[in-house]
């Protein structure tokens, strides 16, 4: 078993990063420091070399360090077992595009020196998934986290997914745009709904052959460390869609789903929104041995669940891919005792993932040991740290 594995990070006007370069091997990345310091903005940094927004899902420009030229440039040596990849991505201000004295731009990215369009192709190169405190409330706050949650799950084992989810909410926003404006064209409306329920037959199947993977996955692992310290997770997806597949093919869920957009013009057209769609599912997630759901578990409980899940899903894809992504994982030791953290680390270990972790306090990860490697991050700049110090 093996994982992708960042060898070489630099950073360029990034967040509190004026030019920062760090090399690091395929251990584990322990990274502490004092809160402000620039921890988290390292994981974000590295998710910027994934397909989306990054893990704070923040704008194009947000990134920018204020003291900066106002771009931002992420760089990196990804290892795996096809070799060793340079990725690199930003933004790239376009002076054309000033407006109201902002400067409007795209994002750039690079893959081994060469232009390409669009950051769906870094997914054939690196794999990355993670847990932010932010996290901590997924299962009490809207589904739309959930959804992005389970997306990224999804994305590991099917790359095609994010193209899917890109053209589906494309499409949408055009037919939401045309009700709102009352130009219903019987074909024009008919040609948006067939992609539509094309592309949302195939999100949905996409995502629950995902929790059926994560399902399968905790249910056979039932005599690891983790398994002893963590809880299961029982997964579901809900929806109309959902249920649309239910005991049916997938063609005929796509005629059904169809039918069903075009008999809710009207009330689209009031609601200013497509009113059934893969959009609008949710993910709900079960404490097994509990039975409790798991907005109703308790704070330390639900990350549990949370960590639970990112762990079978790094297992799943080191066994179907051979090789298991990179995790990033802020503040993870908050909430866990000592066992869930041994746990934690002798999984991390097994799996030979590179997971990139942060802290304030050190000593919370001694336990690695020699296993990680220790960064130290002070006020934009990140140093060895020699084990003990």
């Amino acid at each position: 078993m093996s994982s992708y594995a960042i060898t070489r990070l630099v950073l360029t006007d990034f967040r509190n990063y004026g030019h920062m370069r760090v090399e690091t091997d395929a251990r584990p990345v322990v990274l502490t420091g004092h809160n402000g310091s620039g921890k988290t903005n390292l994981l974000e940094a590295v998710s910027f070399l994934t397909p989306g927004r990054g893990l704070r899902r923040a704008k194009l420009a947000e990134p920018a360090n204020i003291a900066g030229s106002g771009n931002w440039a992420v760089a990196a040596d990804v290892s795996s077992d096809e070799g060793t990849s340079t990725l690199g991505t930003g933004l790239v201000s376009d002076p054309a595009g000033q407006k109201h004295g902002e400067t409007a731009g795209r994002r750039s990215v690079k893959i081994d020196g060469q232009s390409v369009s669009g950051s769906s192709a870094l997914a054939d190169r690196i794999k990355v998934n993670w847990l932010t405190p932010q996290m901590d409330r997924l299962f009490q706050e809207g589904a739309g986290g959930r959804r992005r949650f389970l997306d990224r799950l999804t994305y590991g084992f099917d790359p095609a997914h994010g193209k899917r989810t890109t053209v589906f909410e494309k499409v949408m926003r055009e037919r939401n745009r045309l009700l709102k404006e009352g130009r219903q064209d019987p074909a024009w409306m008919g040609s948006l709904e067939k992609t539509l329920a094309e592309t949302g037959i195939a999100i949905s199947a996409a995502r629950q052959e995902t929790v059926r993977r994560l399902n399968a996955a905790m249910e056979s692992d039932a005599d690891s460390k983790v398994s002893e310290a963590f809880p299961k997770a029982v997964m579901a997806l809900n929806g109309e869609v959902e249920e649309l597949l239910t005991d049916r093919p997938a063609l005929t869920a796509e005629d059904l789903f169809r039918e069903k957009l075009a008999e809710s013009r009207a009330l689209d057209a009031k609601a200013g929104t497509t009113t059934v769609g893969p959009h609008r599912s949710d993910l709900s997630v079960l404490h097994k041995e509990k039975q409790t759901p798991a907005n109703l578990c308790s704070t330390g409980e639900q990350k549990a669940l949370l960590i639970s899940i990112i762990l079978a899903d790094a297992r799943v894809q080191a066994g179907q891919k051979g090789q298991a992504p990179i995790l990033l994982l802020d503040e993870i030791t908050a909430h866990l005792d000592q066992t869930r953290r041994q746990a934690l680390f002798d999984e991390i270990e097994q799996m030979k993932t590179q997971a990139w972790m942060t802290g304030t306090d050190y000593e919370l990860f001694a336990d690695f040991g020699s296993r990680a490697q220790f960064l130290t991050v002070e006020n934009g700049t990140v140093r060895e740290m020699a084990l003990g110090q």
